[in-house]
C-alpha cells in the first residue's frame, strides 16, 4: 500500500489528490474505500513525520545550548 521512501510533500500532495477526488464526487462507489484507506495511512504517515521532526528538532535545540 504505501511507497517506499516517500516524502512530506508527495505524501501531503497525495492526501490533496484523494481530497479533490472526494469533494468532487469523482470517486467511484467501490475505489471509495480504498481511497479513503489510503488517505488515513497517509495522514498517520505525515502526523508521525511531523512529530520525528519535532523531537529532532528540539534535540538539535537542546544541543546548541550546552
Amino acid at each position: 500500500m504505501a511507497k517506499k521512501n516517500i516524502s512530506y510533500s508527495e505524501a501531503i500532495n497525495e492526501i490533496e489528490e484523494i481530497l479533490r477526488i472526494i469533494e468532487n464526487n469523482d470517486a467511484d462507489v467501490d475505489l471509495l474505500t480504498e481511497k479513503v484507506k489510503r488517505a488515513c495511512f497517509l495522514i498517520k504517515y505525515c502526523k508521525n513525520k511531523l512529530h520525528n521532526t519535532e523531537t529532532e528538532v528540539e534535540k538539535l535545540f537542546k544541543e546548541l545550548d550546552k
